[in-house]
């Protein structure tokens, strides 16, 4: 059982799965920290006068029942910086890599191809040899 769990760890896609999700943590952090520093103040301007930030309220007479837009335009930019950053910094130049380093894979076949190709070949086989099997 030890054994089978150790090999489980030591699978190279564990160890990668987890280094990404340690530096997605910390890169999201420093995301986070540029955009409560200088993306939620540009909106602030915008947001004009209200001790809540930018939103509305959709009765006024209610405090409750405030819409806060600007958590979730600061969510949406966090995300796009985030999708963004990664793809152009990490996907972009590993995929370019990969096309100039990388070995193609031929395409593994499945064990019924296998077996199809194996009996159309004993099929041709037998007709050349007309009919007669010579093993």
């Amino acid at each position: 059982m030890l054994k089978g769990f150790k090999e489980f760890l030591l699978r190279g896609n564990v160890i990668d799965l987890a280094v990404a999700v340690v530096l997605g943590t910390a890169f999201v952090a420093i995301v986070t920290a540029i955009v409560d520093g200088i993306v939620n103040p540009l909106l602030a301007l915008f947001g004009g006068t209200s001790d809540k930030g930018w939103g509305f309220y959709l009765d006024s007479s209610k405090p409750s029942t405030f819409i806060a837009v600007g958590p979730i335009l600061t969510a949406v930019i966090n995300f796009v910086l985030i999708a963004a950053i990664l793809y152009f910094i990490l996907v972009l130049p590993a995929t370019r890599l990969m096309r100039r380093y990388g070995t193609t894979k031929e395409a593994v076949q499945t064990e019924v191809e296998l077996l199809t190709e194996i009996r159309d070949l004993l099929a041709e086989g037998s007709k050349s040899a007309g009919g007669r099997h010579e093993f």
